[in-house]
C-alpha cells in the first residue's frame, strides 16, 4: 500500500488549504479510499440527497470535506462532460 500524498489530495480536492490536506493524509485513507469519499461527497452535492455516511476512513475523510466546504474534482468536468 501506498502513502497518500499531497498533490493526490490537492488533484482530488478542491478548495483545501494545507492543513485539511494532513487531516485527510492523517487518517491513512488510501488514494482509492479518497476517490470513494469524493464521489459520495460529489453525488450529495450534485442531487442534494443526504444519506448514511460510511464507517472508517472512507467515513473520516467524508465528514473532513463536508465539514470544510471542500468540492472534489470530478474526472469528467463539471456536469459530468468531458466537453468543457
Amino acid at each position: 500500500m501506498s502513502e497518500l500524498t499531497r498533490d493526490a489530495v490537492v488533484a482530488a480536492v478542491h478548495p483545501i488549504d494545507d492543513a485539511t490536506v494532513a487531516e485527510i493524509i492523517a487518517t491513512g485513507v488510501t488514494e482509492a479510499e479518497l476517490a470513494q469519499a469524493c464521489a459520495f461527497v460529489a453525488r450529495e452535492f450534485k442531487t442534494h440527497a443526504h444519506r448514511d455516511v460510511p464507517v472508517g476512513r472512507v467515513g473520516q475523510v467524508i465528514s473532513i470535506l463536508e465539514r470544510v466546504g471542500a468540492r472534489p474534482r470530478s474526472p469528467l468536468g463539471e456536469a459530468g462532460s468531458t466537453m468543457e
